[in-house]
């Protein structure tokens, strides 16, 4: 049973970092017009504007909900191993 969990971790483990880096080629399929030197240039006249993005209170929303759900599995484990200690601790 042992040997199951452990294999389960790892292909979680490998879904996660495929699933990370899968997103990152999108942001780095922009081609740009090579420059003097291989340097990129832009065309005159024209301005990068930036649409879309994240709102700061939605970033705050996410990390406040990642550090209480991270706080209550920590909590979780903490009751679980204690316990587990009181159950194969020695009666006397």
């Amino acid at each position: 049973m042992k040997r199951i969990r452990r294999i389960l971790r790892v292909l979680v483990g490998l879904a996660i970092a495929a699933a990370s880096f899968a997103a990152a080629p999108a942001a780095f399929a922009v081609t740009l017009p090579p420059g003097e030197g291989g340097v990129p240039v832009r065309p005159a006249g024209v301005r990068a504007i930036v649409a879309g993005g994240m709102p700061g209170w939605q970033i705050a929303m996410i990390a406040a909900g990642a550090a209480l759900l991270a706080a209550a599995v920590a909590v979780l484990l903490d009751r679980g191993w204690a316990a587990r200690r009181r159950a194969l601790a020695p009666t006397t």
